[in-house]
């Protein structure tokens, strides 16, 4: 590991302990040239698929993307940061666990308006709008009625 403050390239690890899900281990590090300590996280590089667009690009899977989406349409509800983020793991176990190579991008979609839909309606709908781009009114009312029927069954 390399210095931040010298360049030096070895160092001793003073402390590890891992993160409170496991997914990340921080190490406390000593420069062996300055004696400087800066702190690591490492964690295991996981295979995740690529993603098929629909223009027919490929690109790396992005968790920051679908993170982004989902505080979009989460903005001004009352839904934790915590809980934003518990979303968008399952997402990413989702495609984790596949094993799928590939993937288009549609199944994201679908897969972040699954977990939305549980997590919370009203951002349910903002996604769906923009990720479904409704072409009018009756599309969106649809949509929404289908949302109420499902809850009426419900109780």
């Amino acid at each position: 590991m390399k210095c931040p403050f010298c360049s030096y390239i070895e160092d001793k690890v003073i402390d590890s302990r891992l993160s409170q899900d496991g997914s990340t281990t921080r190490r406390r590090r000593e420069c062996l040239q300055c004696a400087k300590r800066f702190t690591t996280y490492e964690r295991v590089e996981e295979s995740l698929p690529i993603v098929m667009k629909k223009d027919g690009r490929r690109e790396l899977f992005d968790r920051a993307k679908i993170l982004g989406g989902i505080k979009k349409a989460c903005e001004k509800r009352p839904i934790a940061t915590g809980e934003i983020e518990k979303t968008v793991d399952k997402i990413e176990m989702r495609f984790l666990d596949s094993g799928e190579k590939e993937m288009p991008s549609a199944a994201i979609g679908e897969a972040v308006m699954d977990e939305l839909k549980k997590l919370d309606e009203v951002a349910f709908v903002r996604f769906a709008s923009v990720y479904r781009e409704f072409r009018d009114i009756n599309e969106f009312m649809a949509e929404l009625k289908e949302i109420i029927d499902v809850k009426k069954g419900n109780k």
